[in-house]
């Protein structure tokens, strides 16, 4: 860029040097990535020098002479080398870091909130979920301001390619009642024509646009450079406009590989007389850097663009920047570039034509130049305050809800949620949110106290006296259509807000258990990046009898087990629930999980089965509440010690059995251990209240072997729950395998029941019998374990 113009304070021909260096350096990350390192183990390294060279002008852009440290923004995942050249030139990275790409403890593939060195607002990887999760970003913001004051106004600032708009995700996000009227959003998309395999055949910019402003959003298109607006002026200019409108988007692709004459035959193909008369007085030398001449890399074009959005104010934006993936690199526009690497002599001419060498190829703007002058001042512009995780306040050891007669645990989860709501420290933190499902999950009671969150007041057209749901700028609940991807993704902003709204929340969410599954990409979105929540999967199992095997969870367990950050929780008895969900709102006030934690998130699995709550009411006689409470937060403890409970066993020798359950299965373990006893079999019951806790505790200790060559002791947690070496039956109302573990954790015979099947409308009785959960299976599997001793 030759000519002198002036931006945002900056002239933008030292924006266009500072991209300059930042296409080298984005480049040359990756280059150093697969040719200068050895892994040795064979495997490519890769990096994407294609889809970042096209974003470099709109990142350059935003950084340099757009963004306010209190903005916050989600990078397309392969523009991901840009992203740390920018954070390099900008002093916030370490130059030891540029050579470790994809190198353990350096820069990781994609932005990563957790595990990258610098600074990222919001991870991205899972293609259209950072976008997504920045539109709820901005809806907790709303929700701060309205409840806490207001903060410094940010924006909100989404890159994402153009293939990422085929993901469903995207459209579910953009849909939601509950993210209309985000006037701080801005979405600038990477519209460079490519997917990963292939030039893509028809552009569907017409549809793109006609939903997005279906959707009530503001469309910015950034088509043309300004060499290319400059000669549609003059006369005639009108007929190349439509030529080059008119081209199908692969033979416009294909010019960025040709130059002088090829180029002009190529271009001129097919193209009306009116065309070739207006070009033939364009050079050769001048007609490629006119007829290519993309808005999405020409920078004056792109700042319009941004401020066109920032005057916008009552509604989302969304910038379609033209882009060419590889821009400025010699793969510009090759139809096999998305994985290309740019060779040792293309990257050697490049340094050359950058004016850098072997000595200066790694070296920041020279801070005696106009450019670095500009990078630092933008560097301290951009600096942000530190922020804290914690609440100061104390979340009780438990509400106190009364539990004497039989009662389901959704129904517990609700009452010790309004119970909450009137605790003076808690309650203003507290915020729920559900996917229409927000009655048949039992959180009705707490909006009839609270209300629902809207941003401005709402009147009600509802006299119903049990659902009183007032729609107010203060209400605590946010209400979501039916989209189980829009609950996790607003949890995990929800469980973020700490660090991207400066303030801590309590969030809790519901769901149908079944259904989790729905929402898993943006439920691991969440917890990898390091938020902290509460969401409860009710009701559970095929004990949802009649619902049918559609509404019916077998394998969420095992989801919430092997979950990195997510601690699965399935409690059977009142008490036991309001000590755990109390612990984990605790836990998540006082900072604890994220990225140096393993929890994080909390997932308690509940059910709509009443149970007899006498049972725990005895096992809390004996064992006192401190003893109780400390075995059941760890994850187990012995519901019915046959010892104690039947002294004739003991004393006749009577073989030992442990019957391990979660849930809604206890009453039928319970009748199991009563029958067991009749027939001379000492069976233990442990209602096994985590089995994610007693998990980690049993693996732990194992690692710790592992790491000491010593031998592993059996953790507390399962040494007190099963203190007889005795044969194991588990019963879950899940998958069998989810708990057969303990077995091995235990060293002895193992006989799993639970759910292997789909299930089916029916009666509980019905389904238990066919799953062989019933008390007669429970028995028969007890003697055959005992048969395997």
């Amino acid at each position: 860029m030759t000519e002198r113009g002036q931006a945002a304070g900056v002239h933008l021909d030292v924006l266009d040097e500072i991209q300059r260096r930042v296409l080298w350096l984005a480049t040359r990350i990756v280059d150093a990535a697969n040719h200068d390192r050895d892994t040795g183990d064979g495997v490519k390294v890769g990096g994407h020098q294609a889809s970042s060279a096209s974003l470099v002008t709109a990142m350059t852009a935003l950084w340099f002479a757009h963004l306010r440290a209190e903005d916050r923004v989600a990078v397309k995942p392969h523009a991901s080398p840009v992203f740390h050249a920018i954070k390099y030139l900008l002093g916030d990275l370490d130059r030891s870091y540029l050579t470790r790409l994809r190198a353990r403890g350096g820069l990781q593939s994609y932005p990563s909130r957790t595990k990258d060195p610098d600074e990222v607002d919001f991870s991205t990887g899972s293609v259209g979920l950072g976008a997504a999760a920045l539109l709820f970003a901005a809806v907790t913001r709303r929700y701060v301001d309205a409840h806490f004051g207001a903060r410094p106004g940010s924006r909100f600032v989404a890159i994402l390619g153009d293939a990422e708009l085929d993901e469903g995700n995207i459209w579910e996000a953009v849909a939601d009642p509950a993210t209309s009227g985000l006037g701080n959003v801005m979405w600038i998309v990477d519209f460079n024509r490519q997917s990963l395999d292939r030039v893509v055949p028809g552009v569907r910019i017409d549809q793109w646009r006609g939903q997005f402003t279906a959707a009530g959003w503001h469309v910015v298109e950034v088509k043309y450079g300004r060499r290319l607006e400059e000669a549609y002026a003059r006369p005639g200019g009108d007929h190349l406009r439509a030529w080059i409108d008119a081209m199908p988007n692969e033979q416009y692709q294909s010019l960025f590989g040709l130059s002088g004459a090829d180029l002009r035959k190529r271009f001129l193909d097919g193209a009306p007389a009116e065309v070739e008369a207006f070009v033939a007085e364009v050079s050769d030398d001048d007609l490629a850097p006119l007829v290519t001449d993309l808005g999405g890399h020409d920078l004056s074009a792109m700042l319009d663009a941004y401020a066109q959005c920032d005057a916008v104010t009552d509604r989302p934006s969304v910038v379609f920047a033209y882009t060419v993936k590889g821009w400025g690199l010699p793969v510009a526009g090759n139809p096999r570039n998305h994985s290309a690497l740019l060779t040792a002599e293309q990257v050697d001419g490049l340094r050359g034509a950058m004016g850098l060498d072997l000595d200066t190829e790694w070296d920041r703007l020279d801070p005696a130049t106009e450019a670095g002058t500009w990078a630092a001042a933008r560097r301290d512009a951009l600096a942000r305050p530190a922020r804290s995780r914690t609440l100061p306040i104390t979340v009780p050891e438990a509400t106190g809800v009364r539990t004497a007669k039989p009662v389901s645990t959704q129904e517990i989860f609700g009452r010790v949620l309004v119970e909450l709501s009137r605790d003076p420290q808690v309650a203003p933190y507290l915020v729920t949110t559900a996917p229409d499902v927000a009655t048949s999950t039992n959180l009705a009671g707490f909006i009839n106290r609270t209300g629902v969150f809207a941003p401005e007041d709402r009147r009600s057209w509802n006299e119903d006296r049990v659902l009183r749901w007032a729609e107010s700028p203060s209400g605590q609940h946010i209400e979501l259509g039916i989209s189980e991807m829009n609950l996790f993704l607003l949890l995990g902003q929800l469980g973020l807000a700490w660090d991207l709204s400066g303030q801590p929340l309590l969030p809790i969410g519901t769901v149908y258990d079944p259904f989790v599954l729905r929402g898993l990409d943006a439920f691991l979105y969440g917890t990898y990046s390091g938020s902290r929540f509460v969401v409860a999967g009710t009701p559970s199992g095929i004990t949802l009898a009649p619902e049918g095997g559609a509404h019916q969870s077998t394998i969420t367990p095992s989801v919430g087990l092997e979950l990195p950050g997510v601690t699965l929780v399935e409690p059977a008895y009142g008490a036991v629930l309001d000590w755990l969900l109390c612990d984990a709102l605790s836990r998540i006030a006082a900072g604890a999980g994220g990225a140096a934690d393993r929890e994080g998130a909390y997932y308690f699995r509940l059910t709509t089965r009443p149970i007899d709550q006498a049972p725990f009411q005895a096992a809390r006689e004996r064992l006192g509440d401190a003893v109780l409470r400390a075995q059941a937060l760890a994850g187990a403890y012995r519901l019915v010690d046959a010892h104690q409970a039947h002294p004739e066993l003991r004393r006749q020798g009577a073989p030992v059995v442990h019957l391990a359950a979660s849930g809604a299965v206890l009453p039928e373990v319970l009748e199991a251990a009563a029958e067991l006893a009749g027939e001379g079999v000492a069976a233990h019951v442990v209602d096994v209240t985590s089995l994610d806790r007693l998990y980690a505790a049993w693996r732990g200790a194992l690692a710790e072997g592992v790491r000491t060559a010593s031998v592993p002791a059996l953790p507390g947690s399962l040494r007190a729950s099963f203190r007889d070496r005795a044969p194991i039956v588990t019963v879950h109302d899940a998958a069998s395998h989810a708990m057969s573990w303990l077995g091995s954790a235990l060293g002895v015979p193992c006989v799993p029941l639970g759910v292997d099947r789909f299930g089916e409308s029916g009666s509980v009785r019905e389904l238990y019998e066919a799953h062989e959960i019933l008390p007669g299976h429970i028995v028969n599997a007890a003697l055959a374990a005992l048969s395997l001793a």
